[in-house]
């Protein structure tokens, strides 16, 4: 979940929004929450705006809504301070999240040299009951965490290393309801969505 936005509603400022404040309607509230299940692929991109239009054109996913220079306040890299500078649109392809993500900046060089990338998928994401007993029962398993990150709302997600096996990376979070609203909000925007107006901003 790398981005945040304070509504889920677009408007004409992207500047002031967070995803925690985005209260679930009452059909997303309901859903079952399916733990370990991928909920979001992330395929990294060089231009956020012209591969959500291309992905769009292509394939059907969207609308997508972009989320420009995204900052956690916080970044852990292996116990060092670190940055991780991004922008993200967040689309709907089928049952699955998509999310294309730009980065900007990361630091320090350990990190950016395993998420600053430009093509292919970067990380798939699942929802988790709780974070840290997944980061350790991840480590335990040999895909040890490469950055945990807390947004301004105080959301945390960790990305975790499975590239030998898998070729990308994992992410892991917890649903609060901010995230089940924005996740509801995305597939339901999707639902009946006739094309246009592809790219939206936050």
């Amino acid at each position: 979940m790398s981005g945040e936005v304070e509504s889920c509603e677009p408007s004409e400022s992207s500047s002031e929004r967070t995803i925690e404040s985005c209260e679930p309607s009452e059909s997303s509230s309901e859903r079952t929450i399916e733990f370990g299940r991928v909920v979001q692929i992330a395929y990294a991109v060089a231009d956020i705006r012209a591969a959500a239009r291309s992905f769009a054109e292509r394939v059907g996913a969207g609308p997508f809504f972009v989320r420009h220079h995204a900052l956690p306040r916080h970044v852990d890299h292996r116990g060092q301070a670190g940055e991780f500078d991004h922008s993200s649109a967040y689309g709907q392809w089928g049952k699955v999240q998509v999310e294309l993500v730009e980065i900007h900046r990361a630091a320090p060089a350990s990190l950016a040299d395993i998420v600053k990338r430009t093509s292919g998928i970067h990380h798939m994401a699942t929802f988790v009951e709780s974070i840290d007993d997944e980061q350790r029962r991840l480590t335990e398993i040999g895909w040890p965490a490469v950055m945990t990150a807390e947004t301004g709302s105080g959301m945390r997600y960790a990305f975790h290393d499975a590239r030998a096996e898998l070729g990308h990376l994992l992410e892991v979070y917890e649903p609060s309801a901010g995230v089940r609203a924005l996740y509801a909000m995305v597939a339901e925007t999707a639902s009946g969505w006739d094309g246009s107006d592809p790219v939206r901003e936050w």
